[in-house]
């Protein structure tokens, strides 16, 4: 909450739109993982063209330009690596070919532009829904900060009125045997999804958890190929390292040292030249793909958890009952001993709010406190007890029979 803070604060300044709809775990994929890849790729690209990102030792022979044109050459065709024990030119010796740190910020900014393609696509199709959950978010945060009662009440009205007039939406005032068969899959089994079975945004927000979770998984594995080594057990080796007081210069993945073999065309006749090449790119390179490596599994493990967090909140009826009475309790809306209460409390959660009613209060929570989704639910809770009984009934027949 600190960082998300900070980051309001930078871009108020900036005047930049920030949208807080989704929680801290996504933020940290789409928002946080985007801007470090991208400070990541000015950094690289500020030592590539702007210093020297290549120097090759040449002969004492070799004249000023000579020795430009190597350094321009061996920085646009592969070097390779050979251990300082490994003799040049030895017969059987493997050449570690090198050919990524061209392309470092480049491949940067498409890690960035990956991990923010499924916050895009959680907003497109969010926004359809019906329903604008940033703007509930940033009225919780009016409600939390506000200094006036009146100011708090009306935004209150607010969002009662908002969520009322999506949870009216969503629902489908029709009868019948398959209606109430397709209510059921959807709300048991999730087969079914969409506005009108009142999942809909739920299942959107599970496939984006699922998308951030690939995402991390794939670049991990992206990554394997781009540098050519097992980079998913990069950072196991780091550690290994570091135990057992190797140093990191001498490291295969990113050397400082190369060899570089070119050919010069003189006079009818080609001289073929080999030379030794320092890198002070990789000095760069191999810190920042230390980070990211930690970094992406980090994110993977959170994502996962958070995943299956939501998944217990919102999957399982118990639970999403429990999260609501756990609110009218707060507000000592609920009388423990009436059974009528009871079963009323069913209703509203699985009737009136649905798996998206809770997801949307859930996810403001999230945004602000416990205490202001207390208020706001137990708004709801009076609007729809205040409402007529026939109103009631037809909402309670949209989903016959889910009361065991």
């Amino acid at each position: 909450m600190v960082a998300d803070s900070l980051f309001s604060a930078v871009a108020k300044v900036a005047k930049v739109n920030v949208r807080n709809d989704d929680d801290l775990i996504d933020r940290l994929n789409h928002r946080y993982t985007t801007i470090f890849l991208v400070i990541f790729t000015v950094i690289v690209s500020t030592t590539q063209y702007v210093g020297s990102p290549i120097h090759c030792w040449c002969p004492a022979y070799f004249t000023s330009n000579h020795e430009e044109y190597t350094n321009k050459m061996c920085w646009i065709s592969n070097t390779y690596y050979l251990p300082e024990a490994t003799v040049a030119g030895q017969p059987g010796a493997l050449k570690q070919h090198i050919g990524y740190y061209q392309w470092v910020p480049l491949i940067l900014l498409m890690q960035a532009f990956l991990f923010y393609i499924p916050c895009l696509i959680w907003r497109l199709f969010s926004d359809r829904s019906g329903i604008n959950i940033n703007n509930l978010v940033e009225a919780a945060e009016t409600i939390q900060n506000a200094l006036y009662p009146e100011r708090r009440d009306k935004t209150i009205k607010y969002m009662i009125r908002h969520l009322d007039h999506y949870l009216d939406y969503q629902r489908e005032y029709r009868g019948g045997c398959c209606v109430a068969a397709k209510h059921f899959f959807a709300r048991h089994l999730c087969l079914i999804c969409g506005n009108r079975y009142g999942n809909y945004l739920v299942s959107l927000y599970m496939m984006i958890k699922v998308c951030y979770f690939c995402n991390t998984l794939l670049q991990l594995f992206m990554l394997n190929g781009y540098l050519g080594t097992d980079y998913h057990l990069y950072g196991f080796e780091v550690i290994r390292d570091l135990i057992h007081g190797i140093d990191w210069s001498a490291s295969r993945r990113f050397p400082r040292v190369t060899l570089c073999d070119f050919q010069i065309r003189q006079m009818g006749n080609v001289h073929r030249h080999t030379v030794q090449c320092v890198l002070p790119i990789n000095l760069f390179n191999e810190k920042i793909y230390i980070f990211l490596w930690f970094w992406f599994v980090f994110s993977a493990t959170a994502t996962c958890l958070s995943f299956l967090r939501w998944v217990w909140v919102l999957g399982f009826r118990y639970t999403r009952i429990r999260y609501v009475r756990k609110h009218l309790k707060i507000m000592d809306k609920l009388n423990r001993d009436s059974d009528r209460d009871k079963k009323l409390t069913h209703k509203f959660t699985e009737m009136y709010l649905r798996q998206d009613g809770v997801f949307v209060l859930k996810l403001v929570a999230k945004n602000s406190t416990d205490l202001v989704v207390a208020d706001i639910m137990a708004a709801l809770w009076d609007n729809y007890k205040s409402k007529p009984m026939n109103v009631r009934q037809d909402a309670d027949l949209d989903d016959a029979g889910s009361i065991a």
